[in-house]
């Protein structure tokens, strides 16, 4: 009984040092939501459609012909327009056979791929199909079953996320597969509908990522419905978020690499389609595009895809085509010191990315991983050193996992994370990172920062780690100073089909073309897995250090590439 109140104790504590970084007025809005979504759970559905469904005096008349989505460009996913039509849906790499009473809402499945039904973005597929009157014929019939087979305002298909991602993308579908057709009159009712509930049921309590896709889909509605209010709604409010969530270095506040190409991506689109309209474009999209986009291609690595930080995932060459991203650029050192990111490519062979920075804004830590003072490292344009990614969003161990000090490239003490990540999405006590010094001189650059993620623990230990790189080396010192006994590990993840081997002491591992040497330890090789995309996962090999004993305790790493 005892243990169970002291659990019950622990967990109110996380919570309140969770709810301590939200501003109160997210936590207004947090309330208001979730009153209205009970609100509109628990009404007929007849009253909640005509309660939400936007009036407008003008009739709809569609996106301009000169405007194209970003969607329309990039590669979908899906499946096939068939495979759809014959109720088999490929989301997340995962195939999924809809059949029985419900069909729209599957049993079985984690809630990201429902999310992803839910979108509709698999219409995109039809868009681009070569029989153009089948596609329209065969779209139509399943934009219908969706409608019949879901019910207005309850989640997850009305979630604000969702409804704002279905909603530009069923704007974006109109004019190629309905326009003209018989389901004309009903699919603009049902945009209507999307107009009225988005408008009520913005996300101000999260903000971030989800606050630009409402605020994009509020534009999107407003030019296709010709309703003017609800485009200068949505303009108005991004207005207000641009120097909030996109920081003086051209980075999302969110920190992940992804979700900025994400949010770049939406607020391209809005951009074009004011314009597109002959409508005025929101002061200061311009400048945040252009410094999200500099950025971008400064965090992409060799392989040309964005270095995985924080909840992260490959974003691929089409996606960031499609954005316009320029080439990476050839410094030696790129300080992204809003971010807390900085790049090196101290030499022909050898980049390395350091995330020396707070792990996410404090107000929305739900892409937070416990990962301050990572890296991740590519030789000869290839990843050998590797962040575990992400693969899921489901409350599972491997979520927990996935987003844990243990899953990165850095430094964990007495098996705790450096910031309370919890839950899903959730984080309580959050590492405070500062950044030392930077000196890039005579052929070496030199990082070194610190945090206090562990200042909870006996004796207060502070990581502090120096990295010194050279074209053919890198140095890594690893100290944790403060006082008593503790436990120190510190891990290097190595990516698939490299293969590792150790010395007979376990002070040298061999990697292919480089070799790393610990002073201060030795290695120990246990398997790991790491997430290639959501939803897949590939075998691989992690290296630990781990040290016991009084602080201060210390390690020396070094990478050297075999010439």
């Amino acid at each position: 009984m005892s243990d169970e109140l002291d659990d019950g104790w622990a967990r109110a504590a996380r919570f309140g040092r969770t709810v301590r970084h939200l501003a109160p007025a997210q936590l207004g809005h947090r309330v208001r939501l979730r009153g209205q979504k009970a609100l509109l759970h628990a009404l007929p559905e007849a009253w909640a459609v005509s309660l939400l469904t936007r009036a407008s005096p003008y009739g709809a008349s569609g996106w301009p012909e000169g405007f194209t989505a970003l969607d329309a460009l990039a590669a979908g996913e899906g499946g096939t327009a068939e495979a759809i039509t014959a109720g088999s849906f490929d989301l997340l790499h995962e195939v999924r056979q809809l059949e029985g009473p419900s069909p729209w809402e599957p049993a079985g499945v984690a809630r990201l791929w429902r999310y992803h039904l839910h979108y509709l973005e698999w219409g995109w597929l039809f868009a681009r199909h070569p029989d153009r009157e089948w596609a329209s014929r065969a779209f139509r019939g399943q934009w219908r079953s969706w409608s019949a087979g879901t019910r207005f305002g309850r989640w997850d298909a009305w979630s604000p996320y969702v409804a704002s991602v279905r909603a530009w993308a069923l704007c974006g579908l109109f004019r190629p597969l309905v326009l003209g057709t018989a389901d004309e009159a009903a699919y603009v009712a049902g945009l209507r509908r999307h107009a009225g509930f988005l408008t009520t049921n913005l996300e101000l309590d999260v903000g971030g990522n989800h606050l630009v896709k409402n605020l994009k889909a509020l534009v999107g509605l407003g030019v296709f419905l010709q309703d003017d209010t609800l485009v200068e709604r949505g303009r108005s409010h991004l207005q207000r978020q641009l120097p909030v969530q996109v920081l003086a270095d051209g980075g999302h506040f969110e920190r992940s690499p992804s979700y900025h190409a994400q949010v770049l991506g939406d607020l391209v689109d809005v951009g074009g389609l004011l314009a597109a309209s002959g409508r005025a474009p929101v002061p200061g999209l311009h400048e945040a595009t252009a410094a999200m986009r500099s950025w971008l291609s400064c965090m992409l690595a060799p392989d040309g895809d964005v270095w995985l930080l924080n909840d992260c995932s490959y974003v691929g060459s089409d996606r960031l085509g499609a954005l316009g991203v320029g080439r990476r650029p050839r410094d030696r050192l790129l300080v992204l010191a809003d971010s807390g990111y900085l790049v090196a490519s101290p030499g022909a062979r050898l980049a390395v990315a350091l995330d020396v920075g707070s792990p996410c804004p404090a107000q929305l830590p739900a892409h937070a991983h416990a990962d301050t003072l990572t890296f991740e490292l590519a030789l000869d344009g290839r990843r050998v050193i590797v962040d575990t990614g992400t693969s899921t969003y489901q409350d599972t161990a491997r979520r927990r996992y996935e987003r844990s000090t243990g899953a990165h490239n850095t430094v964990e003490v007495d098996g705790r994370d450096s910031t309370e990540v919890w839950g899903t999405f959730r984080a309580g006590r959050l590492a405070n990172a500062s950044l030392e010094s930077v000196i890039d001189r005579d052929g070496v650059v030199e990082v070194v920062a610190s945090h206090d993620g562990y200042r909870h623990l006996g004796g207060r230990p502070l990581h502090r780690r120096r990295w010194r790189l050279r074209a053919d080396r890198v140095d890594i010192d690893d100290e944790v100073t403060g006082g008593g006994e503790h436990t120190v590990a510190g891990a290097f993840h190595i990516a698939p089909g490299v293969p590792v081997s150790l010395d007979e002491d376990g002070a040298t591992a061999k990697l292919e073309s480089l070799r790393l040497s610990v002073v201060g330890g030795r290695f120990e090789v246990r398997p790991a897995e790491v997430a290639t995309a959501m939803g897949r996962r590939a075998a691989t090999s992690c290296l630990v250090v781990r040290v016991g004993g009084r602080l201060p305790l210390s390690t020396h790493t070094t990478i050297e590439v075999d010439l």
